[in-house]
């Protein structure tokens, strides 16, 4: 296994906005598990990886199957 790369990694701030929401949201999607969220050990910051953000925005872009009719 590769060691990731500081570089890799962004806190709150850019996370919100590559996924274009506000700080909170990151942080509870974060809490939730909705999205993968590292914490730095030395401070505990809360920090993501930007391949994961995109991947994630990746998946909840794909169109929904359509509804059958009733």
């Amino acid at each position: 296994m590769t060691k990731a790369k500081v570089s890799e990694y962004v806190k709150v701030a850019e996370a919100a906005r590559i996924l274009g929401v506000s700080q909170g949201t990151v942080r509870v999607w974060a809490e939730t598990g909705k999205i993968p969220m590292h914490k730095n050990p030395a401070n505990g910051y809360r920090l993501f990886k930007r391949l994961e953000l995109e991947d994630f925005l990746a998946a909840i872009d794909k169109p929904s199957p359509p509804k059958k009719p009733k």
